[in-house]
């Protein structure tokens, strides 16, 4: 399960269309157990994922490699003072994850790299790898303009956007294989579009009835292949040989051992009327517009 990586931001939140209900605390010591015994190594957090960190820090992971992200920074310009929370928030991030160090640490919102004043975040991140408290340093970001621009003008070591079967923006434009030919970690999220993917035509929510003939190709195709949406989705991101890390996230151990159940398997070619470049889509967060 090399290429496996938990993300944690429903054990700290409300999250996601399927379910949007916050892990228990022993739900997560199970599904954290579950992933150690099926060498899943690397567990993905954050400062703005409520109380992840603190889950984390509770459940024993200090066997897992572990990648944080900064706090949102909602000035206009970053100024030094700002950017020194860089430091302060990542030793409070290793108390409550009680590590020592730590696999990774992101700029959470990449447009903020690219405010005014914006480089000063990122030098805040490579003294915490110079001293040796994280590994690995980058950023997460969405497909758009500002990727471009920051694998340009930062020496970043881990990228991590959404990516799945529907959206091969990065292949149409080539920016895949740039990073991929940096030597930049490539760590995919939003695999299963917050659940979209992976729920019956029957229970998606009528605001997403704009995309109906989208949905009725997946399902048909889907049938015609003999797949389960869970199976092509995840053989998909993991059959993508320049993506190091497909995040997935589940709300208990069932679900998790499900999609290691799903991963092996032949995966059709994937036809073109199943790629869409639609944002209001694509990107969650234009979903409260629809």
């Amino acid at each position: 399960m090399e290429k496996i990586a938990l993300g944690t931001v429903q054990f700290g939140i409300d999250y996601g269309i399927n379910s949007g209900v916050k892990v228990e605390p022993n739900e997560v010591n199970n599904i954290i157990n579950f992933a150690r015994n099926n060498d899943i190594r690397m567990l993905d957090t954050a400062k703005l994922y409520g109380s992840s960190e603190q889950v984390l820090g509770e459940v024993n992971t200090q066997d897992f490699d572990i990648v944080t992200k900064t706090r949102g920074f909602d000035q206009e310009a970053i100024t030094e003072k700002v950017a020194s929370f860089v430091i302060s928030d990542l030793y409070q991030s290793l108390r409550l994850l009680k590590q020592k160090s730590l696999y990774g640490l992101l700029v959470h919102h990449g447009e903020d790299l690219l405010k005014p004043g914006g480089e000063m975040i990122f030098k805040q991140l490579q003294i915490l790898k110079d001293q040796g408290l994280v590994n690995k340093i980058g950023v997460s970001a969405y497909i758009d303009n500002q990727l471009i621009k920051i694998i340009d003008r930062f020496d970043i070591d881990i990228i991590q956007f959404p990516m799945n079967i529907l959206d091969r923006r990065l292949f149409d434009n080539g920016l895949l294989n740039k990073i991929y030919s940096k030597g930049i970690e490539i760590h995919t999220r939003s695999i299963f579009l917050q659940g979209l993917l992976l729920m019956d035509h029957k229970k998606r929510p009528n605001q997403f009835e704009r995309w109906s003939s989208l949905w009725k190709f997946w399902h048909e195709w889907l049938a015609d292949n003999k797949l389960s949406a869970l199976e092509a989705t995840i053989r998909y991101m993991i059959s993508i040989p320049e993506v190091s890390r497909v995040l997935v996230g589940v709300d208990n151990k069932d679900q998790l051992q499900k999609i290691i159940n799903s991963i092996d398997g032949n995966l059709p070619s994937i036809p073109k009327e199943l790629s869409i470049d639609d944002t209001d889509l694509l990107n969650p967060g234009n979903w409260s517009n629809l």
